[in-house]
């Protein structure tokens, strides 16, 4: 008697990863990352709906209430004008962060270029004058370098960032460079100059992907330090000026009621190191997110 045949199972294809939902699970690991990117986005939110989100005029005067303790219709508190403290914080915010952000990016903008061509091609440039600038620039302490720089240029949120910007460009070359060096002797870059692939197609199509992770970490890191930067320069009057709200100015003018109205400096204090530790947490996240020897 003949045995019918039976039809084997339909195999399925194993659906290939999703690199955005491994990245996503690597990230979600770190608890303490996903609280920071939930905390900076608050912060976020609250700076760009500033404008509708404060109870009160950041610049508005009123000598009635002037140094009052928070509570009643002003939850953070009055300073020496009768300004609201909570609407200078969260105004404060708007620069602070952009120029975290703005400063950064120019850091990236102008140092990312200069490593990637200075680790590509070696040779003179590279080992006699760039890296030695960046070594000399890399002497000086960050905030002395930005401080000289903003001395210079003058006072400004603009040319504060500039200064800023600059002071970071030197750590934004030298990361750069030593991953391009590492990559540059890579089999898929020999790979690719065998087949045909000129400099620039090597350099920005087959290496700048291998080394974004590590400059988007130090991005991240160095945010959080362009923001206590600007906060420094505020202070000094060197960054934004007054009566434009901004937390380090804020903290300038607090000092001198640190014993009858220390409210005018908790909230600014504090906004900086909420912050300030929310983008360091949140930078920690993405460097184990972006490790590729992390393991969803």
């Amino acid at each position: 008697m003949a045995v019918p045949a039976t039809s084997a199972p339909p195999i399925t294809p194993a659906r290939a990863p999703s690199v955005p939902r491994d990245l996503w699970l690597r990230f979600r690991k770190n608890k303490l990352a996903v609280a920071g990117a939930a905390v900076l986005a608050v912060l976020v939110l609250a700076a760009v709906l500033a404008p509708w989100l404060a109870p009160y005029n950041p610049l508005t005067q009123d000598y009635a209430v002037t140094l009052q303790p928070p509570g009643g219709g002003h939850w953070f508190g009055t300073d020496e004008l009768g300004r609201d403290v909570l609407s200078r914080v969260m105004y404060g915010a708007r620069s602070s962060l952009a120029a975290g952000v703005i400063s950064v990016g120019i850091a990236v903008a102008v140092g990312l270029p200069i490593g990637l061509i200075s680790g590509f091609y070696r040779g003179f440039w590279d080992e006699v004058v760039i890296m030695r600038i960046t070594d000399a620039l890399q002497a000086v302490p960050f905030l002395i370098l930005a401080l000289a720089l903003a001395a210079v240029l003058g006072p400004g949120l603009g040319k504060a960032m500039i200064a800023i910007g600059i002071g970071f460009t030197p750590a934004v070359i030298r990361v750069v460079r030593g991953q391009v060096l590492a990559q540059r002797e890579q089999d898929y870059v020999q790979a690719a100059r065998a087949l045909g692939a000129g400099d620039l197609r090597i350099m920005f199509r087959h290496v700048l992907p291998n080394i974004v992770g590590p400059v988007i970490v130090q991005a991240s890191l160095a945010t959080a330090s362009a923001i206590i930067a600007e906060a420094s320069l505020s202070y000094l009057g060197l960054g934004i000026q007054p009566p434009a709200p901004a937390w380090g100015s804020t903290l300038r003018f607090a000092q001198g009621y640190l014993t009858i109205a220390p409210w005018m400096a908790y909230w600014p204090g504090i906004a900086i190191f909420v912050t300030v530790m929310s983008i360091n947490l949140l930078g920690d996240g993405l460097r184990d997110m972006l490790d590729p020897k992390m393991k969803s």
